[in-house]
């Protein structure tokens, strides 16, 4: 999006579906294929309604893939009295895997001025700027023993296992395509160049971004994700949670717990914590940098990087622009997927080109810096066979189909998060709740977001006494959420029950799983 507009009127009119109106006279939307045969494309512009999401106004125009500009007037169609604000606009493809280069412009009523589209200066990656830029991204060296080992490991040959954890930019969010052009790949891609004989038949890669989700969830999902189950080991593990974390209800512990977890794996793999950053030039960092100087972690600043050049005249130290870097005011471009990957693989060869050292980390010897209390925590979803945690699920028997989905490793067809779930369908019948007895100290609920008004709140007991209520609309989109139902107390047998809340028992709601400690 570019624009450069700071008028506070139309920005202010843009927050609303009736300001949205007033604002913008039509629409003009370009679509050009670049993969595929499709002739046409639908795009989408939705708005959001009062109470439920998706009960605002819906426009559905199908555009030739000719690269041609199409108009869409809004007078042109019937707008709903229950539009509250501009929601989502969307490009629905009638063919998995096909590509496109599209626009949209806003073409505004008289009476609104805005200013010129400015062209952005050449972006030169050679420069002895761009060396600047990548030399202030490496935060801490710490004890690259680790990472050293996995690169001399993959010039031997052997296999080698680099592996990426985070949310929606280790996913990809922002890179076209998303699977060959995000950060991740293109790290794998480097460290394949890097290390001599490593290629991409001894290197194997393992990317488990999801979007909109905290370290909180991360811990958890790391076996699946990441160890796939006890079939993977990886070598080189990069975490990526520095802008998903501040709803993280732990504030800290959480991210240490997960850095701790894949510290202690018996093949001693390297981790290298990454701090992304926001257009806004916002992220954790202060807060989550304890956890690398506590266990001498090797740490890659995309915010020390990038932001300092932002601010400097294109003669005077900037190599690229804000707009360039950033897709939208969260995720990088493809460019900015680039300069993450050449940021991560300038820590590589710095540790390549040091005297290799010893790996001293003795981690039951360091006290977490931030809290460790779920460093040894475990997920159990519908396929889990633990044996001494018993669950009967009651009206929860149904398997919710409609998941949040993401592109894992190199694919592009995206994989449905938490599949073996339960749900409580307004349908079921009865309204018996999910119960389980399950033996430990801390518990924590995976949930379902929505945004759609046919879903309810979910409470959950602990002994008889609610602990705990879920509600599915606050995040307002599809979406996997982890919440602490309890923390800190006795290891013990609990009975915990979720069921629907009083006034949701004949909405829907979704276990995708739980979390625990014990």
């Amino acid at each position: 999006m570019v624009g450069n507009i700071t008028d506070e009127r139309i920005l202010g009119l843009l927050k609303t579906a009736k300001g949205f109106r007033e604002l913008v006279d039509s629409i003009g939307v370009v679509v050009e294929i670049t993969e595929g045969d499709s002739e046409a494309i639908d795009f989408v512009l939705q708005m959001y309604g009062k109470g439920e999401a998706y009960s605002g106004t819906k426009i559905r125009q199908s555009i030739p893939t000719d690269g041609m500009e199409r108009i869409i007037r809004l007078a042109d169609y019937e707008w709903s009295e229950a539009d509250e604000t501009p929601g989502q606009i969307r490009f629905e493809f009638p063919h998995a895997g096909e590509q496109a280069i599209v626009s949209v412009k806003l073409y505004l009523r008289d009476g609104f001025d805005v200013p010129e589209d400015r062209e952005d200066e050449n972006v030169n990656l050679e420069s002895a700027d761009y060396g600047k830029l990548l030399a202030r991204s490496l935060l801490h060296m710490g004890n690259p023993a680790r990472l050293q080992k996995a690169i001399d490991r993959a010039r031997r040959g052997e296999t080698v296992t680099i592996a990426f954890i985070g949310g929606s930019i280790t996913q990809g969010a922002g890179a076209i395509p998303i699977h060959t052009e995000c950060y991740a790949y293109k790290t794998f891609q480097g460290f394949c160049r890097l290390a001599g004989k490593g290629t991409e038949e001894n290197v194997h890669y393992i990317k488990a971004g999801v979007g909109g989700t905290p370290s909180e969830l991360g811990m958890l999902r790391y076996e699946r994700d990441v160890l796939r189950g006890g079939s993977v080991e990886p070598d080189i593990v990069v975490v990526e949670f520095a802008v998903n974390d501040e709803g993280d209800e732990t504030k800290g512990e959480c991210y240490d717990s997960l850095v701790r977890k894949i510290l202690s794996a018996g093949n001693s793999p390297a981790v290298i914590l990454l701090f992304a950053v926001f257009s806004d030039d916002w992220n954790l960092q202060e807060r989550l940098e304890p956890v690398g100087m506590a266990y001498d972690l090797p740490m890659v600043s995309i915010k020390d990087a990038v932001t300092e050049q932002f601010y400097a005249r294109p003669d005077a130290g900037r190599v690229f622009s804000k707009r360039q870097f950033f897709y939208d005011c969260f995720h990088p471009t493809s460019l900015g997927h680039s300069v993450m990957a050449d940021c991560i693989l300038n820590l590589f060869r710095a540790a390549d080109t040091m005297q290799r050292m010893a790996d001293m980390l003795r981690l039951d010897e360091i006290e977490p810096p931030l809290g460790g209390e779920f460093e040894t925590v475990r997920m159990i979803d519908r396929e889990s066979a633990e044996k001494d945690i018993h669950i009967d699920c009651g009206s929860f028997f149904h398997r919710d189909e409609e998941l949040q989905a993401v592109e894992m490793d190199c694919n592009l067809s995206p994989v449905k998060e938490f599949p073996y779930n339960w749900m409580h369908r307004a349908d079921a019948g009865n309204e018996t709740p999910f119960s389980m007895e399950i033996t430990c100290s801390a518990l924590l609920l995976i949930y379902k977001d929505s945004g759609s008004g046919a879903v309810g709140r979910a409470e959950v007991l602990v002994d008889g006494e609610k602990v705990f209520t879920a509600d599915p609309h606050v995040n307002g989109w599809i979406h996997c959420n982890a919440a602490i139902c309890f923390r800190g107390w006795k290891n013990k047998r609990y009975h915990v029950e979720v069921r629907m809340a009083p006034g949701d028992e004949e909405k829907e709601f979704t276990i995708l799983g739980f979390g625990y400690v014990g």
